[in-house]
């Protein structure tokens, strides 16, 4: 049994991997140095689990394509007063094979067994495909 576990959550707005790092990357200045931020809701209960190893896996376009190590789990409250939890990231995104997934709210747990793999180091520079055929690809197990 893994002793870690992992975050799984839309991407909303993008429409590529390229889309979430342009955005990352516009907001690097409010961030800690060498981290990306994602603010939610809910302060994940696993959290130990999520800590020991656990990776945030990014839901682009109905389809898993990247992911980004958590680093750490921070209290943050907004201008209406509500406490959140910010999700820290490691800023590298690692490519993911692509994964179907239905849409959602909030964040899921994703079981590590249940976690797509990384994209040989080689293959994290090739071009992204064109819009729908990652999803078609990944719908018939293929990519």
């Amino acid at each position: 049994m893994a002793d870690h576990v992992h975050l799984l959550k839309l991407c909303v707005g993008a429409d590529s991997i390229e889309d979430l790092l342009d955005w990352q990357h516009s907001q690097r200045r409010r961030w800690p140095a060498g981290c990306a931020v994602h603010v939610t809701r809910m302060w994940p209960k696993r959290e130990a689990e999520v800590l020991n190893g656990g990776s945030l896996f990014w839901v682009i376009k109905g389809v898993i394509l990247c992911r980004q190590r958590i680093v750490g789990l921070e209290q943050v409250v907004g201008d209406d007063g509500i406490s959140r939890c910010a999700i820290v990231l490691d800023a590298e995104v690692v490519r993911t094979d692509a994964a179907p997934r239905r849409p959602f709210q909030g964040w899921r747990y994703l079981d590590v067994a249940d976690a797509p793999r990384d994209l040989p180091k080689g293959r994290s520079t090739e071009e992204a495909l064109p819009p729908g055929l990652a999803e078609a690809m990944a719908q018939f197990g293929l990519r």
